[in-house]
């Protein structure tokens, strides 16, 4: 097996960059949606996905005045480097501390998301402004088929192998014992970390604790209705995407790979529908963090791969109990804001329930210094 650990750095092409921004300007569009903007016109209808007015500016944007060496440089300062794992190149960054009391942490993305996220916080979490808060050496590897990891080539990478992964790069860093935290896949994968490596893992913290549906609701308050009621709006309304992913991975990559415009629209219109924004996703996160995402994936050409995780893990697991100590922020524009009593019949030692007041689906990136005060805390809150 080969163990190695190796500096990498992201740099991609100049002819591949001129590539993309070819690519849109000769970009052909659909006609505008058939719903209108609102009666004075400061607000657009997404009920048909991104509107095309708005989808034009941005691609128009990402052509002409999109920096993609200023992501290069923020990303390479952030001592990325690579290991193969189980036959796969697994990219990561690895920001430590400079206290001497730091704990390590890792923490992992999830879809549409990327490195972006943990880069948004690493510094914060490994060099805290508060002396007397805890301090993280902070590892975020790239799930696999997400760039800059590889992508696999053949099937088998589950939300299991890639815990069992993590498990193994951590031990290569020297992290006997560490804590975990993340959403969405990010959020699974860590569960799955609590669940196959409980005498590695110290503590697990998520936005999205994923849990069976019981068959019957109990005794629910208000705030537990209201989210449970747009949890049934998203499985109802919202879930297009996945079952696509899920069913049709390889059909998705051909388009998505083959068209910026495609790959800008499919994910920017989460960043629009699941965060706090407002009616705008440059509300909650800013144009040029929406295309450093955009781009990375563009770049890497990680539209199938990063899909097929969902084909890998379909239907996805909900049910394994967890016994490590866990704690579970609810950010109040979540998809999936589920009562905490059905929590804890999963999450067996949930030590700490937090309910922000800000923020979606993307904390990290839409509210940075709540996301790390949440983990901050509820690790602080776990040790003791």
């Amino acid at each position: 097996m080969n163990d190695h650990i190796e500096p990498f750095v992201l740099e991609i092409p100049d002819s591949e960059l001129d590539e993309l921004r070819d690519r849109l300007r000769r970009s052909r569009l659909p006609e505008r949606e058939t719903v209108s903007p609102s009666a004075d016109g400061t607000a657009a209808d997404w009920s048909q996905g991104v509107p095309l007015a708005y989808l034009t500016e941005l691609a128009r944007f990402w052509a002409t005045e999109y920096d993609w060496r200023r992501f290069e440089a923020e990303f390479n300062a952030h001592a990325p480097h690579r290991t193969e794992i189980f036959g796969l190149g697994i990219v990561f960054l690895h920001v430590r501390s400079p206290r001497h009391d730091a704990a390590p942490l890792l923490l992992t993305h999830g879809w549409p998301s990327s490195v972006v996220e943990p880069l948004e916080v690493a510094d914060a979490l490994a060099n805290p402004a508060d002396a007397g808060a805890p301090a993280f050496h902070v590892v975020a590897p790239a799930l696999p088929g997400f760039g800059p990891s590889g992508r696999p080539s053949t099937t088998g990478w589950t939300v299991d192998r890639t815990a069992d992964a993590w498990a193994v790069l951590m031990e290569r860093l020297g992290y006997e014992r560490f804590s975990a935290a993340g959403g969405d896949w990010g959020g699974r994968v860590t569960t799955a970390l609590g669940v196959r490596h409980p005498e590695r893992v110290e503590a697990i913290h998520t936005f999205t604790p994923y849990v069976d549906v019981p068959s019957e609701e109990g005794d629910l308050d208000e705030r537990e209705r209201d989210g449970l009621t747009e949890a049934r709006e998203f499985w109802e309304r919202g879930g297009g995407y996945s079952l696509e992913q899920s069913t049709r991975p390889q059909t998705l990559a051909y388009a998505l790979s083959d068209s910026p415009v495609g790959q800008l629209a499919w994910i920017v219109e989460k960043f629009h529908d699941w965060t706090d924004c407002g009616g705008h996703p440059e509300n909650a996160v800013s144009r040029t963090r929406l295309l450093d995402t955009v781009s990375l994936y563009w770049f890497t050409g990680s539209a199938g791969s990063s899909a097929r995780f969902y084909w890998e893990n379909f239907p996805p697991e909900r049910s394994t109990p967890v016994h490590v100590p866990a704690a579970v922020t609810v950010f109040p524009r979540e998809m999936e804001r589920l009562p905490r009593s059905w929590v804890e019949r999963r999450y067996r030692d949930l030590r700490v329930w937090s309910e922000a007041d800000r923020g979606g689906h993307f904390p990290m990136l839409e509210v940075p210094e709540r996301y790390v005060a949440e983990l901050v805390g509820a690790f602080a809150a776990m040790r003791t």
